[in-house]
């Protein structure tokens, strides 16, 4: 991607001809959106809004399509199949507490096993750990120095116990791209189902689900340039034949009496209430713009300035990557030895420098490398070398104020 496509790219993007200057870094956290998301969201609104699935009026039915035409877009993005369906949610973490609830209380039993890692968002762990409650043990597969799975060790772990593999596609702590694949090709053959937590890869990784095949797969709106108030959960149908609602209300039903209800079929029961269809209709702009860009290109073109800051960052003293992957998605994380990461990020933003400082929400991952927090370094499309000079500029400010 040449300099003058990357200027029009972040011309997209209004937060920085709005903030003159700004170097956003923190894409892992939350992305910034283009102006078409905006618009379109705007456009529902004023010209197109009505709630789904209650009116007959057009303005409910053209709606309702719109809807229904966002998940056959996601499907083709993240090339799901016809065994596959999706389910919005209001944002990853409900996806997740979704398939525990629903895993949980159809399959786990005491002292069965639950296999997660130590790079786990507390998103994918703390659901998992409600489970506890049914007395379900939780295991987890140990990372080394450089932040990459055991493999060996996972291997290990299994048994007839194991009843689920839930395990994040990025880490967002160290960029750690795990090899999914052969996890659920391992598990596959075991017969125990994986859920893959893929926020950080939507946007930022080629995701083909025919070829990774897990049971779940779960990511956001608002890590892949759309809205907040968005979750996507990608299913295999034969676990919605199983799974009980997650949640009750008008929409998942089908028929209610006062001693029974019959609920929805298929995707509908974990769909109840009113839906962010103004969100979800506006990630139709986003998942556009991302095609329009085409993933591959993004995967290398945020590659390239990844390896520029890890070069640059590997190369200046007291500074210290959490974990180094061989495989790496497009963040990492540094501390400066003697300051800690709250206060480097508040110098970084007198230089309208935004970062991500504290555990990330992992924080069992920061207590393996006996750290207490990190500051995070995430791109996105509207990155540049220059973002990185800047950045390292002004963590060289950083040394010098504290004298390091």
């Amino acid at each position: 991607m040449n300099k003058n496509n990357l200027q029009k790219i972040k011309n997209e993007f209004p937060i920085f001809k709005n903030n003159k200057g700004l170097v956003y870094l923190d894409s892992a956290n939350s992305s910034q959106k283009p102006q078409s998301v905006i618009d379109a969201i705007s456009n529902f609104y004023s010209s197109e809004y009505a709630n789904i699935g209650r009116g007959i009026y057009s303005l409910a039915g053209n709606a309702l399509e719109k809807y229904e035409k966002t998940k056959i877009l996601i499907k083709k993005f993240i090339n799901a199949g016809e065994e596959y369906e999706i389910i919005f949610t209001k944002n990853a973490t409900e996806a997740l507490n979704l398939v525990a609830s629903c895993f949980g209380e159809q399959f786990i039993k005491k002292n069965d096993e639950i296999l997660l890692t130590e790079l786990e968002h507390h998103s994918n762990y703390v659901p998992w750990h409600f489970l506890r409650k049914k007395k379900a043990i939780i295991k987890f597969i140990p990372v080394s120095p450089t932040g990459e799975l055991n493999m060996e060790y996972l291997r290990s772990l299994i048994n007839r116990k194991t009843k689920i593999i839930s395990i994040v596609h990025i880490s967002n702590v160290t960029g750690a791209i795990n090899p999914i694949e052969e996890i659920i090709e391992i598990a596959n053959k075991k017969k125990i189902p994986v859920c893959i937590d893929g926020t950080q890869a939507v946007a930022h990784h080629s995701v083909d689900i025919k070829i990774i095949n897990p049971d779940f797969y779960v990511f956001s709106g608002h890590k892949i340039y759309g809205p907040t108030g968005v979750g996507i959960l990608c299913v295999k149908k034969k676990w919605l034949d199983h799974f009980e609602p997650f949640l009750g209300g008008g929409g998942m039903v089908e028929d209610v009496t006062n001693r029974n209800i019959n609920y929805a079929k298929n995707y509908n029961k974990f769909e109840p209430g009113t839906m962010p269809v103004a969100e979800v209709t506006s990630l139709q702009s986003s998942i556009n713009l991302l095609n329009k860009i085409s993933i591959k290109k993004i995967v290398s073109f945020e590659k390239a300035i990844l390896d520029y800051a890890l070069d640059k960052f590997m190369s200046q003293s007291k500074i210290t990557l959490i974990g180094n992957p061989k495989e790496k998605g497009s963040l990492f994380s540094f501390n400066i030895e003697g300051i800690h990461s709250h206060d480097v990020a508040t110098i970084l933003d007198s230089d309208k420098i935004a970062v991500r400082a504290g555990h990330h929400c992992c924080q069992i991952l920061h207590k393996k490398f006996n750290i207490s927090s990190s500051v995070r370094v995430s791109l996105g499309i509207y990155n540049s070398k220059e973002d990185i000079d800047k950045l390292l500029e002004s963590v060289k400010k950083c040394k010098k104020i504290f004298k390091i």
